[in-house]
């Protein structure tokens, strides 16, 4: 049966160029020998920078666990540029970037980790406590590159994140965005212009007088709403 793989290799005068699409490996690379050899020796086929394009839903954690590890312990730098998705197991391989750049358009998604389990309650509580373990091995590789904390990592798998490339940015899941020119803003000013705006559309709201309920004069309100800028 041949081998449908989920990746494949340019090579052009500027280097390598790695491309994984679709799910991370339809089936389980747990047990397989043949599958990670393979995409090992293509890894290491050349040498130099490589460029890894990621448009994934996810997939298997083994698999992207593994992968994870190959692009860490690759001797060039790995640059990941992420143009339309990097979901579950597959921002667990962007983490490997030696620097991640995502589109303006693309997304990045975290949870928690999945699986199907029968059998009694001590089965069950096998099942959990293994999920619990492969969350934490999930927390190392974005700790490593956020520096979040464990719990806000955590919490925020807990609750399925979304990120756009701003966000990513943000949070240090990625480096830079895509076809972002130097002088550009940092997220971070666009983030605090954001809530200025907010601020003096309610400052131009309010009254310049005093509030016959509350006693608060437009002054002060003005005061206290300016120290969120």
């Amino acid at each position: 049966m041949k081998l449908k793989k989920f990746w494949n290799w340019t090579k052009k005068e500027a280097g390598r160029t790695l491309f994984l699409n679709g799910v991370i490996s339809e089936e389980t690379w747990y047990g397989d020998e043949i599958t990670p050899k393979l995409f090992k020796d293509e890894l290491h086929q050349g040498a130099g920078d490589i460029a890894v394009w990621i448009n994934s839903p996810g997939g298997d954690c083994i698999a992207a666990s593994q992968i994870y590890n190959m692009l860490m312990d690759y001797k060039g730098n790995v640059t990941v540029k992420i143009d339309g998705i990097a979901a579950s197991a597959a921002s667990v391989i962007a983490m490997a970037g030696t620097e991640v750049h995502i589109s303006p358009t693309g997304l990045m998604m975290i949870h928690n980790p999945l699986t199907v389990a029968f059998g009694d309650e001590n089965e069950m509580e096998k099942a959990s406590a293994m999920l619990s373990e492969v969350k934490e091995s999930i927390i190392n590789a974005y700790e490593l590159r956020t520096n979040l904390s464990r719990n806000e990592l955590s919490l925020l798998m807990d609750k399925e994140t979304w990120f756009n490339a701003k966000k990513a940015v943000e949070l240090g899941f990625a480096d830079k965005i895509m076809f972002q020119n130097e002088g550009d803003e940092m997220v971070t000013e666009a983030t605090a212009y954001s809530h200025m705006v907010a601020v003096n559309s309610i400052l131009n709201k309010l009254p310049k007088r005093e509030n016959a309920l509350s006693g608060t004069s437009y002054k002060e309100l003005s005061t206290r709403l300016n120290l969120l800028k």
